[in-house]
């Protein structure tokens, strides 16, 4: 089961800059990229796909039993690309298609730079040649940054860099963005406007990626198991999905209405409390289910860097984004979706989505709107 409809009024959100929009994504098949096509069908958006066919086993997009069209592409092959954006013709391209997994990034460096920086250069050069597109958000990542090991938390303008060739290819995307930006988009006769969008680690339920923390710990307690943790103290900006998407929709609705306002990188992440640790948010989470279990993985592991931290306040004072979710908040709602699933069958992203927007309009973000959150119960966590 799907859960509940979303009201009407969720067409307003965002000024309703995406109701009627041609929109793609890549990566709907994807954790984010299938949350981001939820989100945009309730705005009203006419939205399209992009991406690699799901992953054998359980799929949120799957779940989710959204009619879209949707082209089965690897980014890698240009020809392809060009001919989608083409038929797709979009107007804002949303571009979450990667791969998005550090310690595969070790097994396959190869195929994650022919991803995430050749991909990348496709889908531009696509967009180019479609004469349709106005605005490109590009979700990279928090790690594009050189990780210096600082309790501070990066911004926008910090070096970038990457120990590892996911991290690596990350900061290529960014350069490659800003180059595509200055010598091709921004001169072109129709303008687009190209923002990239540097997220932190995000939770939500559907996700069931391999070597993440929470759908390792869904998968262990399934199977009546411990799941082994890595680097217990390393800390992240952990944040439920919908915040960084929250994030990319207002920065597309603000490249829409003026292709040159906000063309550049953006962080979004959690507030400073909400930076925890790998073994804090594993404990936290028993907390919600007593399934879960945890060990102590002592490897040997590949390298990750033990402490990443975001600075948000450009988003905050320019975008008047801020996240709506505390990490208990988010930890809870991402326990309580993986338990209802397992015990009723119900997928409870729409009522994720639903209690989201209406604690966004109750502490008066811009994006949400008066009538966002009209009928809709808040968050109970």
């Amino acid at each position: 089961m799907t859960g509940p409809e979303l009201p009407a009024g969720f067409r307003n959100q965002f000024g309703g800059a995406y109701r009627g929009r041609r929109v793609l994504v890549t990566g709907h098949t994807g954790f984010k990229g299938s949350w981001l096509a939820l989100w945009l069908d309730a705005l009203g958006a006419e939205v399209f796909g992009l991406a690699l066919p799901p992953a054998p086993g359980p799929n949120h997009l799957g779940s989710l039993a959204l009619d879209l069209p949707q082209a089965i592409v690897d980014l890698r092959d240009a020809a392809a690309v060009r001919r989608s954006v083409g038929r797709f013709a979009p107007e804002i391209v949303f571009h979450l298609a990667a791969q998005a997994l550090v310690r595969r990034g070790y097994r396959e460096p190869a195929l994650t730079f022919e991803t995430n920086v050749g991909g990348l250069v496709n889908l531009l050069e696509a967009v180019r040649s479609a004469g349709t597109v106005r605005a490109v958000v590009n979700a990279t990542s928090d790690k594009c940054y050189e990780n210096v090991a600082t309790d501070r938390g990066y911004v926008e303008g910090d070096r970038l860099g990457g120990h590892d060739p996911y991290s690596a290819s990350k900061a290529c995307a960014e350069l490659v963005s800003a180059s595509w930006r200055a010598s091709f988009l921004e001169a072109a006769a129709l303008p687009v406007g190209l923002a990239t969008a540097r997220a932190g680690n995000v939770i939500g339920g559907g996700d069931w990626a391999e070597d993440r923390l929470v759908p390792d710990l869904v998968r262990a307690a399934q199977a009546g198991q411990a799941a082994p943790i890595r680097r217990p103290d390393a800390t992240r900006p952990w944040q439920h999905v919908l915040e960084p998407l929250s994030g990319y929709l207002v920065l597309g609705a603000r490249l829409l209405a003026d292709p040159a306002d906000g063309a550049e990188a953006w962080n979004f992440g959690p507030a400073a409390a909400d930076h925890l640790s790998v073994g804090t948010l594993a404990e936290r989470f028993m907390a919600h289910w007593d399934a879960v279990r945890v060990e102590c993985d002592h490897g040997p592991h590949p390298h990750e860097a033990a402490r990443l931290h975001l600075d948000c306040d450009k988003a905050s004072r320019r975008l008047g984004w801020r996240p709506v979710w505390s990490a208990d908040t988010a930890i809870a709602r991402t326990a309580r979706w993986y338990r209802r699933l397992r015990e009723t069958g119900v997928v409870a992203s729409r009522d994720d989505l639903g209690c989201y927007a209406a604690d966004a309009a109750k502490v008066g973000l811009p994006w949400a709107g008066a009538r966002a959150g009209q009928g809709l119960e808040t968050s109970p966590a």
